[in-house]
């Protein structure tokens, strides 16, 4: 059904898949948290400080049981994807590759239990939920015919999201002072903290992320990508391809609702490949790099 695995334990099976050791590769900056790591090749500064009115953990388990809801749901319609299957069992190798990546973008990434599933519809479409759970619609890869490279791409994106706490900032931002009066009530002793945060466990799967945000997931994604050894030039294709998907699917893919693409886009991107390609040579070559 799915793919889940406590990420950075002392047996987490996707570490002996790295190609290089994620801890002698890229160091988080004391006391950052969830802030850009010293040894990151994009610039894209410190997360958004906003994203503390909502609570990770409570978010964290709206988020998971949201997931499970969807994945019952589509069980149930029969259109969830076999865990044997030869896509997902695709996807399930990518994904261990950029995994042992993400902790140093966010810290609590250690305690995720990463899961990645697949579900048999034409939508166009993949998102990461807080806590790491990831979700590919079989449109996306059989109509964009996707390489390894380019859903790599796809999955860091989303990754990404997740590990900037997008959602838990635009959250913040769309709740204002009502959501910070309510936690702060909560951080007196005054009710259910977790509550605050459970209620917008429906508005995970319909959230629209800001410019910054998907630039912020373009480019972490890039990084994530290129350190687990598939080719950056891969995600320019790919935008090429989702701009290219617009003028198919009636009413425009479900993806690109909330990822819109264009030429800026792209521009940003292949501006950035230079810096992230040593980190793809090396991973080819299972070197770490030396910065």
């Amino acid at each position: 059904m799915c793919f889940s695995c406590p990420a950075f334990g002392p047996t987490a099976c996707m570490m002996t898949s790295s190609p290089w050791s994620a801890r002698r590769a890229f160091l988080l900056a004391a006391g950052a948290g969830a802030a850009t790591p010293v040894l990151a090749q994009v610039d894209v500064g410190a997360a958004s400080s906003l994203r503390k009115l909502v609570s990770a953990p409570a978010l964290e388990q709206a988020a998971a049981r949201q997931y499970q809801q969807m994945l019952s749901e589509a069980q149930a319609r029969r259109v969830l994807v076999s865990r044997s299957h030869p896509s997902l069992q695709r996807l399930h190798a990518i994904a261990r590759r950029l995994m042992v990546y993400a902790a140093p973008w966010n810290e609590r990434a250690r305690q995720w239990r990463w899961e990645v599933s697949l579900i048999d519809s034409a939508q166009i479409n993949a998102f990461c939920m807080p806590g790491g759970k990831i979700v590919f619609y079989t449109g996306i890869l059989e109509q964009l015919r996707l390489s390894d490279d380019e859903a790599a791409m796809v999955m860091g994106h989303e990754m990404a999201h997740a590990l900037r706490e997008h959602a838990r900032e635009r959250l913040a931002k769309t709740q204002g002072t009502h959501l910070a009066l309510r936690l702060g009530a909560q951080l007196l002793g005054l009710g259910d903290l977790g509550q605050a945060a459970a209620s917008f466990g429906g508005q995970l799967l319909t959230l629209k992320y800001g410019r910054s945000d998907e630039s912020e997931a373009d480019l972490v994604g890039l990084e994530l990508a290129a350190r687990g050894g598939f080719e950056p030039a891969a995600a320019v294709s790919l935008w090429r391809k989702m701009g290219q998907a617009t003028g198919r699917q009636s009413g425009g893919p479900a993806f690109l609702s909330t990822h819109p693409t264009g030429p800026a886009r792209i521009r940003e991107l292949t501006q950035n490949l230079p810096k992230v390609q040593g980190l793809y040579e090396a991973a080819r070559r299972g070197k770490a790099p030396t910065g």
